[in-house]
Formats: C-alpha cells, sequence, structure tokens
C-alpha cells in the first residue's frame, strides 16, 4: 500500500503536469487535502508530508480534529454551512466554501465581526443545476454578490461540485460555465474573483485546464473511505 506522502508526491505530479499543458504558471492552482472522516494522526501524516490546507464537510468533525492538528494548519470547510453552525465553524476555518445564501453571508460577517476574526468564503454554484446539489442557481449569484455586507469577511470567488459520474464532455462544461461566470461577474460587479475551487481527485486535469485555482483532493490522498 502507498504511504500518503507517496500519494501526495503523485497528486502534487498530476497537478503540476496539468498546469503544465494547460500553459498556467506552476503556481495558478494550489492542492486542498480533504481530510473528512480520516482521523488526526491520519492528517497528521500529510501535514508531516509537507501539507498544510486540510478541508472538512462537517463543522462537528473540523471542532473535533483542528484543536489535535500543528497551529500552521489552513482550514476549509467545504460541506454545506447551516447558519447556527456558522460561530464554531469560525473558530476553527479560515476558508468556507459553501456559502449558498445571502442571509449566510450575512450572519458571516456579523459573527465574524464579533469575533475578530476575517474568514474568506466563496459563493457555491449549482452550474450543474441537479436538484440534489446545494448552491445558487446561476443567475442568482450577481444578485448575492452585489448584496454581500461589509464586514472582515472576504468573498474571492466562486465553488461548484461537478455531477457524480459525469462524462469528460459534461466535467468541461461545468467547470468551464464557473470560469465564464466567474469572469462575467468580475465584469459586472467589478469585484476582484481570483479563487475557483473545483474539481476532485477523477477530474482534476478537467478542472485545472478550465481554470481552477483551488483542486480538492481527498482520495487520491488518503484512500477510499
Amino acid at each position: 500500500m502507498s504511504s500518503i506522502a507517496e500519494n501526495i508526491a503523485r497528486v502534487q505530479e498530476r497537478l503540476a503536469k496539468a498546469l503544465q499543458r494547460a500553459e498556467r504558471s506552476p503556481n495558478d492552482a494550489r492542492l486542498l487535502a480533504v481530510s473528512k472522516t480520516f482521523s488526526a494522526d491520519i492528517v497528521q501524516e500529510a501535514y508531516d508530508a509537507g501539507l498544510r490546507s486540510f478541508g472538512e464537510n462537517r463543522v462537528q468533525e473540523l471542532c473535533d480534529k483542528a484543536p489535535k492538528l500543528p497551529s500552521d494548519c489552513e482550514w476549509h470547510l467545504i460541506g454545506q454551512l447551516q447558519r447556527n453552525k456558522v460561530r464554531p465553524a469560525l473558530e476553527h476555518a479560515g476558508w468556507l466554501h459553501g456559502v449558498d445564501s445571502l442571509a449566510l453571508a450575512q450572519r458571516i460577517q456579523r459573527l465574524a465581526d464579533d469575533m475578530k476574526v476575517a474568514p474568506t468564503f466563496l459563493l457555491e454554484v449549482n452550474i450543474s443545476g441537479e436538484e440534489s446539489k446545494f448552491g445558487l442557481a446561476p443567475e442568482d449569484v450577481e444578485a448575492v454578490l452585489t448584496a454581500l455586507p461589509e464586514g472582515p469577511g472576504c468573498c474571492r470567488g466562486l465553488m461548484t461540485i461537478a455531477p457524480l459520474g459525469a462524462s469528460e464532455s459534461e466535467l468541461h462544461a461545468v467547470f468551464a460555465g464557473l470560469r465564464k461566470l466567474r469572469d462575467q461577474l468580475a465584469v459586472r460587479c467589478g469585484t476582484a474573483l481570483p479563487e475557483l475551487s473545483m474539481g476532485m481527485s477523477g477530474d482534476m486535469e478537467i478542472a485545472v485546464a478550465e481554470g481552477a485555482t483551488i483542486v480538492r483532493i481527498g482520495t487520491a490522498i488518503f484512500g477510499q473511505r
């Protein structure tokens, strides 16, 4: 069985080659290790192999795990965030990927101001239109973006999840759709949105080809859950 360090090296090589093929800078996209369901000891192995950015789906797991890891870890909450769990999420996560409503963004800003923290958040967009997925409809993102309240938090871009089992052409369409939406919003709203969180273990190369700046990799690093 491959070690986590070996898995990380392979993923980093895949990422480097994907960026090269896309004629992008080696630093244009970064790796977020999705550590959900894996113990703090396993995450420590990834830390020891050089990773510092980790993603969790559930607030409770984030709160249980983060205090057990070194303080220089950068924690991302990548799953759905309920409004009643914003405070504990902000205690540990510097990044929130799943902001899918104006009401949630407003609560994040209020509590961030109260807690004296400055989170980075991304608006989650349901590009594929799947009923089973969370996220804003593409046509609703501009209204939310322009109405975002002032506060210590900063919206830095968009996030999406591709449909399970999508074909290569479908994946290109979803990821390109998020990039094009970001480009349109940046012009219409006059807002820099440099981050695109998209792509996982099985479709990372396609996401990078379409402009991903953060790829969320779990299985290729930690193995099957």
